[in-house]
């Protein structure tokens, strides 16, 4: 185990302020679930429907901004700070341009909300909401894009501290908004939504201000300067992006596919599941935080052809996954009858959740598996098959059963979240198999 050490080290220095970073990222959706849910619990049911929606398309989107790391990330390793001012400004560009498709797309979904067989009393909660969170796209994306650079060249604290900064605003603003403190109208979930648009216009300029005027990236902002959008930049941006953005959509698209699944079971188990989605996404941000940092390493590594250190880097991020997944499950497990009532007053609801925690803790090792794996083959720029695998696990597996648990046994919402277990074990194993075949490859090429 002496050999890994290095590697631990390293990934936590690097992780840490990327764990933090997301666990802002959950608070806020902690946030905005805790005060919607003690507000109403309709409003809780509507925002679960309206984030799961949007859910989808801003996972598909991040995959274009996620691409830009094995590409600096290696440009990084290899001291090529003209590539990666390039990087930064083509993936500035092709960002942009998906923020316009997924707003078309979204724009044209809004016209149709009511022919997703979702409880009526929804629709008036759900379409101000829905609006707002349509306009804050654009600069999801931005923020997205430039904290690439901050992350692949190994400075994660800027963006944990932006990424803190504009989750504090956010609750702060929940608060001022949903319950009508300090002279301001009582705007229920309409209110949240203003107050995490106003949250995330405000880490871009923030994530934007710092890149203007570091000194730390003053080289790299200097290239970004000297360089132009060039379509051949855009395309490997674009060819590189489509993979991962499919795999992270399909990865949300079970999930968010399979909140419309529980919309049919009724507003109890819907509003649960949003609790649930909360709950998983905390434990997710962990796994997927440290991934990054294996992918910001691996991806340093090829940059300088060390496929020890690649291997290595890996195998301990894995290690460090199993044990956050042991840390996060105790609590978990302890306190599940209770942790329902900390979301909503409905003990119909928190009945629900406690049922799905199980479900929830069988998958964990499962998730910290894929999450590791599906980022070294990232930090390889090898993500092709990654889209593949997700499409078998989550579409082929996971959403099927979600249906069969669910609905066909009348297993409720605790079927349906027997269904992610199976998918996510699939897909760890897969991501495995192709990251250490690509791994053999290339050593070979080495060699």
């Amino acid at each position: 185990m002496k050999k890994y050490f290095s590697h631990y080290r390293a990934l936590i220095s690097l992780g840490t302020p990327l764990i933090i970073g997301q666990i802002g990222v959950v608070l806020q959706n902690f946030a905005d679930t805790l005060m919607i849910g003690h507000h109403t619990t309709v409003e809780l049911a509507a925002a679960s429907l309206v984030s799961n929606i949007f859910i989808l398309g801003l996972l598909m989107a991040m995959g274009f901004a996620l691409c830009m790391t094995p590409l600096i990330g290696k440009a990084y390793g290899q001291g090529d700070t003209d590539s990666i001012g390039a990087t930064v400004k083509n993936g500035l560009a092709v960002n942009t341009m998906a923020a316009v498709v997924l707003m078309t797309v979204y724009t044209v979904l809004y016209f149709f909300l009511d022919k997703l067989g979702q409880p009526a009393e929804l629709l008036p909660y759900v379409r101000p909401y829905y609006i707002i969170n349509l306009i804050s796209i654009p600069f999801v994306c931005w923020v997205n894009s430039l904290k690439q650079l901050f992350d692949a060249t190994t400075d994660t604290k800027t963006p944990m501290w932006i990424l803190l900064g504009g989750n504090a605003l956010n609750i702060i603003g929940n608060w001022m908004l949903i319950y009508g403190h300090c002279g301001l109208p009582e705007m229920g979930i309409t209110g949240a939504g203003l107050s995490t648009l106003f949250a995330r216009v405000t880490m871009f300029v923030a994530i934007a201000l710092c890149f203007a005027f570091s000194a730390r990236h003053r080289i790299e902002r200097e290239a970004f300067r000297s360089c132009s959008v060039n379509r051949s930049g855009m395309r490997s941006l674009i060819t590189l992006g489509t993979p991962i953005s499919l795999q992270m959509g399909m990865e949300s698209g079970a999930w968010s596919l399979c909140s419309i699944i529980v919309g049919w079971i009724g507003t109890n188990a819907l509003a649960g599941h949003q609790i649930m989605l909360t709950i998983s996404q905390l434990f997710f941000q962990f796994y997927y935080a440290l991934a990054s940092a294996v992918a910001i390493r691996v991806s340093l590594f090829h940059g300088q052809h060390d496929y020890t250190a690649i291997r290595r880097t890996a195998w301990a991020g894995c290690h460090l996954n199993f044990m956050i997944a042991i840390v996060v499950s105790v609590p978990v497990v302890i306190f599940r009858d209770s942790i329902g009532m900390l979301f909503t007053s409905s003990p119909q609801v928190a009945a629900e959740v406690a049922g799905a925690i199980v479900p929830l803790i069988v998958y964990q090792f499962s998730d910290g598996l894929q999450c590791t794996f599906s980022n070294a083959m990232r930090g390889l720029a090898y993500v092709r098959p990654a889209m593949l695998v997700a499409f078998l696990s989550y579409f082929v597996v996971s959403l099927p059963l979600a249906y069969v648990f669910g609905i066909s046994i009348d297993g409720g919402l605790v079927g349906v979240w027997f269904s992610f277990p199976f998918g996510l074990t699939i897909a760890g194993l897969l991501y495995y198999h192709f990251y250490h075949r690509r791994l053999l490859l290339l050593e070979a090429k080495k060699d």
